[in-house]
């Protein structure tokens, strides 16, 4: 009988054919346990190195926890454009390679490190050693290169050395709209401005969801006209040189919507370059910064007065000596050392007269006022960056008297536009945004804070400081500009100094049917070459007419010349 063969059969010596009966049966009888057994054992050691094979793969594949950059993931999401109010891109992603190293892959780390120094001089050579030389599956060497750096190292031919495409931010403008558009960081997560307002209301949570991929990513649109912005940074980027300021800053808000059309701050940062934004001179100074506005003020201080119906734009007031309180004496910079009407205080900027015009009011209706128009509260927009004002822990006297005309309160030159707005627009609050807005909008949440006639009375008095007071270098033919200038000067040392001012001019055009409120401010200005003053009616308001005289057209304002394009007039 011909024996079967199967796994684990033993031969033994033909010579003993009993012995190899008796063996045979026996195997017979064991041969299904020994088949299950070695099953067992195979799928077994199958799986015990499939299980090391795909941990292999993974570890190979993934960052380690200790290596470099660990936990960043290697493809970063895409953002959606930001757009002006016209379309024009202000931010958009483009595509970037991203240079990373598998050092266990790496033959040689000193000649690779070498190698791509020649290339990447800036990386640093020890650290860039130490990632080359380690056990890491992956580490990051230099994120976003140029595609220049790129080529280069391509061509070093380097084994364990390739490259993943990110996305990268890219802002066309560079520094024109910087502080309104804010920036992002490496992994192109917004990090100030509106960058940092689209991922807080939401982007964020699609980054981190893995759902922003660069398709159906609507843009977003910003108020701001990139035309009319160009041409106010470029205004009080010469302002500031041409009065040897330390920094400088502008403003356009439409007061029927509330929309900004133009915001800048000098210095400031070309958002390609983020490293720059960490300055502690290229802070966002309109809204961010906080500033005692000096005789700006002096417009609330008014308004409070005539919307209270304590006093009447006809009243007067006695400014022909000092006010002596509490170890102070307050006067004049130009005194007309006689009783003042109430529209002659305002156009002669009259600290004496606007002090008595708050003590009419009261400690108490002053402050009320002062934070019904937003001025000693922080202000809410889309823009995260923005200031909380300073006052007084408590109001006496004396500290009503210096804030009526702008000494002693501290708010956001974006607050102060925003307050004025209010006073010309027909009394009514509206909030300020860097998104569009239509007028039914604005008028769905306008608040009325001022009565109509005092607004009325509001840009009387802008008309004539703009025509007969120091407002007259901001005239521009056919716009009809009015507004308050404030010449503010600065604490140094617990002390004001005579010598280092705060200047701003507060406008409205046209004033007799007002679109748009034109803040420019001046930190520290100096006399120009060939005059002896620095006040803001020497250089900030010039620059406001200067803005208006390049922007209004854009801003489709027509002019008006001849019959109608005289003063306003106001009933009693």
């Amino acid at each position: 009988m011909k024996l079967p063969a199967w796994p684990g059969r033993m031969r033994t010596p033909k010579a003993d054919a009993s012995s190899t009966r008796i063996s045979l049966r026996g195997r017979r009888a064991e041969a299904p346990r020994h088949s299950g057994r070695f099953a067992i054992a195979v799928g077994l050691f199958f799986g015990v190195y499939a299980i090391i094979g795909g941990r292999l793969v993974m570890w190979g594949a993934l960052p380690e926890a200790g290596a470099a950059y660990a936990g960043i993931g290697p493809v970063v999401a895409a953002r959606p454009d930001l757009v002006d109010r016209n379309g024009e891109v202000l931010a958009t992603d483009i595509k970037t390679a991203s240079l990373f190293a598998e050092p266990r892959r790496i033959i040689d780390a000193d000649e690779a490190t070498e190698a791509l120094l020649t290339v990447l001089p800036d990386l640093d050579a020890k650290s860039l050693h130490t990632r080359l030389g380690g056990d890491a599956g992956f580490v990051w060497l230099k994120r976003q290169l140029t595609p220049r750096q790129q080529q280069q190292v391509f061509a070093l031919g380097l084994p364990g050395i390739g490259f993943r495409t990110e996305k990268r931010r890219f802002y066309p403008g560079g520094a024109t709209a910087s502080h309104v558009v804010g920036l992002v960081n490496i992994d192109n997560q917004g990090i100030a401005g509106m960058e940092k307002y689209v991922d807080d209301e939401g982007f964020r949570d699609v980054q981190s969801l893995g759902l922003a991929t660069g398709k159906d990513l609507e843009p977003v649109k910003l108020s701001i006209d990139l035309r009319v912005q160009h041409i106010v940074r470029d205004e009080i980027a010469a302002a500031m040189k041409r009065y040897d300021a330390i920094a400088a800053g502008g403003v356009i808000m439409d007061v029927e919507t509330g929309e900004i059309l133009a915001m800048a701050s000098m210095p400031d940062y070309d958002p390609n370059e983020p490293k720059d934004a960490l300055k502690k001179e290229n802070l966002n100074r309109m809204s961010a910064g906080t500033f005692e506005m000096g005789s700006t003020f002096k417009t609330f201080t008014t308004a409070m007065a005539l919307d209270s119906g304590l006093v009447k734009i006809t009243d007067s007031f006695d400014a022909s000596r000092p006010i002596r309180i509490g170890g102070f004496t307050i006067s004049d910079f130009h005194g007309k050392h006689r009783v003042l009407t109430v529209p002659e205080i305002f156009e002669y900027s009259s600290n004496i007269g606007t002090a008595k015009e708050a003590d009419v009011v009261g400690i108490e209706g002053h402050k009320a006022f002062l934070t019904k128009m937003g001025l000693l509260t922080r202000l809410k927009t889309e823009l995260p960056e923005t200031a909380t004002p300073t006052q007084p822990k408590v109001w006496k006297k004396l500290n009503s008297i210096t804030i009526s005309f702008g000494h002693g309160v501290s708010t956001t030159p974006l607050q102060t536009a925003a307050a004025a707005a209010a006073l010309v627009n027909g009394g009514r609050m509206i909030p300020p945004t860097f998104l569009p807005r239509s007028k039914e909008e604005a008028d769905a949440i306008a608040v009325q804070v001022v009565r109509k006639q005092t607004s009325d009375e509001i840009r009387y008095l802008f008309d004539l400081n703009g025509r007969k007071g120091s407002g007259k270098s901001a005239q521009v033919p056919g716009y009809r500009v009015g507004g308050k200038t404030g010449t503010a000067e600065k604490v140094v040392a617990g002390r004001y100094s005579a010598n280092k001012r705060f200047n701003a001019y507060l406008a409205a055009f046209p004033i007799d049917k007002p679109r748009y409120v034109v803040l420019v401010v001046l930190d520290e200005p100096k006399a120009e070459e060939g005059k002896s003053g620095a006040t803001a009616g020497l250089n900030a308001a010039p620059t406001v007419g200067a803005i208006i005289r390049r922007s209004a057209a854009l801003l489709k304002v027509k002019p008006q010349f001849g019959e109608g394009a005289g003063p306003l007039l106001v009933s009693n």
